[in-house]
């Protein structure tokens, strides 16, 4: 195979949690550009309609669910439909999450499970209703979107590290359990990027300036820096590639800062 056609996603499915907007959207519209079928889900209907006119606008034809990733019965329906309608999924990425930014001693016990729920148990429950479908076709890719917080601390963010410091396990479990098959599942490290969940952390505020003096790349990532990386975990050309996270961070977590 050409290098090339070995980035092409000709013929596949992708299935990309979340991909209304932000991150998760241009994710899938890369994949679509690389030729892949586009299929996002969303929570609410108004949501999964405002998605299908943003990749309309792009020239690209994505199908759109509405399903909650932590409810099990709509995640094997929703599977069940895609595969009917559209194929067998081929590259599923585990996007959609949420995070809480409330310090450890005042967050409810019911906030932290929603957001480990949410952010753990929705990939679980997605790769679970994807495997066997990317068993019977003879492989798939895998890709969860973790977080540096999957390697660092910070406060604030008790559940969100949690959650995302448990996905990149369940990363490396998903890699050692069903390599076998050919599936890859790796996971995408997004560093701080300007999306609509991160505004109250920038326009000018101590925050900004402090990750801007972190950052190597002296700058905010943006959704579509994400975009190569993702095609490449999606790709071919990834195949010898599992368990692995690719963090796309501006060389944050290589970088100790400077010197004051």
């Amino acid at each position: 195979m050409s290098i090339d056609k070995s980035f092409r996603l000709d013929g596949k499915t992708a299935l990309v949690t979340g991909a209304s907007y932000g991150i998760g959207f241009a994710i899938a519209s890369a994949m679509g550009q690389a030729g892949a079928k586009i299929v996002f889900n969303g929570r609410r209907s108004e949501l999964v309609e405002k998605g299908v006119a943003a990749y309309r606008k792009l020239g690209l034809n994505a199908h759109g669910y509405v399903c909650d990733v932590t409810d099990e019965d709509a995640v094997r329906d929703m599977t069940a439909r895609i595969e009917r309608e559209i194929g067998i999924i081929d590259i599923l990425v585990n996007n959609a999450g949420i995070i809480k930014r409330v310090p450890m001693l005042e967050m409810s016990s019911q906030d932290f499970r929603q957001v480990v729920d949410i952010d753990l148990s929705g990939p679980f429950i997605m790769s679970k209703a994807v495997i066997p479908g990317m068993i019977k076709k003879g492989g798939g890719k895998i890709i969860n979107v973790c977080s540096m917080m999957s390697e660092l601390g910070r406060d604030t963010v008790s559940a969100y590290a949690a959650a995302k410091g448990g996905l990149k396990m369940l990363t490396r479990n998903i890699a050692s359990e069903y390599g076998q098959y050919n599936i890859q599942c790796n996971g995408l490290g997004p560093g701080y990027i300007a999306t609509p969940q991160t505004v109250e952390l920038r326009e000018g505020q101590p925050f900004e300036q402090f990750i801007l003096a972190r950052t190597p790349a002296h700058r905010w990532g943006e959704a579509s820096d994400l975009a190569g990386p993702a095609v490449f975990l999606a790709s071919h050309a990834s195949d010898f590639v599992n368990g692995h996270i690719l963090y796309v961070d501006g060389g944050l977590l290589a970088y100790i800062g400077k010197q004051p």
